[in-house]
């Protein structure tokens, strides 16, 4: 039985960048369910590497800061592709090379180009693409965080460029709502292990961490998100929209746990 009723249908998904990319995990759930899978990356460099591990036939190249780019991608795809039934729009970026500072000291260059990647995108991705998602039960889904509102100091200003992905989310599932039914939503992962975590700084103690405030001491694993968007994406969640589901393993109820508070309060000495 095909419980997702994904079966035949093409799913375009973009941030591909190896096997520890949430892309990755998100097309193998899919593929599992006999979606048909295609490709979006942001140079032919990259597209060069994924192609190891997927058919470079299904990769297509698009940097999403260049709108002309965008709309050729669309033209492209709608050249073999006559409908779509969703998009995962897996694609953050933030520019740490001045090193850590202070949110208020956050260059205004980098905080605008972490907005147009990491959000404008996905509104700019949805308008080209508006007419080729199936509009009855076509799906659009975004890789926000599991808070926006825990200031962590070494994630800095991604936590406001993701706020307003949110935000986006919300605002597009309205506009499209006017001529289809298209839904928008997000899914909200704890911390993951992947390559795009490594280059933000002090990450490795923050994932540690919020592992052991889960409630089950282990961290989210990636494939469990992957599950969630292939939910997402699917007629089964129809009644499913405007939202952003959190993937924390419980990590957002468990800050104050008795073994977090003790250890804290003794240093860190247990």
């Amino acid at each position: 039985m095909n419980f997702l009723q994904l079966d035949g249908k093409t799913v375009l998904i973009f941030g591909l960048a190896n096997r520890k990319s949430v892309a990755w995990h998100v097309a193998r759930v899919l593929e599992e369910a006999g979606a048909n899978v295609i490709y979006s990356v942001r140079s032919e460099q990259r597209k060069e590497t994924v192609s190891k591990i997927v058919d470079p036939e299904r990769v297509f190249v698009c940097d999403v800061e260049d709108q002309s780019q965008i709309d050729r991608l669309r033209e492209d795809v709608g050249k073999s592709h006559t409908q779509i039934h969703g998009i995962v729009h897996s694609i953050a970026f933030a520019d740490y090379s001045a090193g850590w500072l202070p949110f208020h000291e956050t260059p205004r260059a980098a905080f605008l180009q972490a907005i147009d990647i990491s959000c404008f995108s996905l509104v700019a991705v949805s308008n080209a693409f508006g007419d080729l998602l199936d509009k009855t039960d076509g799906s659009v889904v975004t890789i926000s965080i599991s808070t926006t509102r825990m200031a962590a100091e070494n994630y800095g200003y991604m936590a406001p460029v993701k706020a307003a992905l949110d935000s986006s989310v919300c605002f597009l599932a309205k506009s499209f709502s006017k001529f289809s039914g298209i839904r928008f939503n997000a899914v909200c992962p704890g911390l993951l292990k992947t390559s795009a975590s490594a280059g933000i700084p002090g990450y490795v103690d923050s994932y540690l961490f919020a592992e052991k405030a889960t409630l089950r001491n282990r961290a989210v694993e990636t494939g469990e998100v992957a599950n969630t968007v292939a939910f997402l994406l699917s007629p089964r969640s129809s009644g499913i929209n405007s939202q952003g589901l959190v993937v924390d393993a419980g990590m957002s109820t468990n800050y104050f746990d008795a073994d977090i508070v003790r250890d804290a309060m003794n240093g860190g000495e247990g």
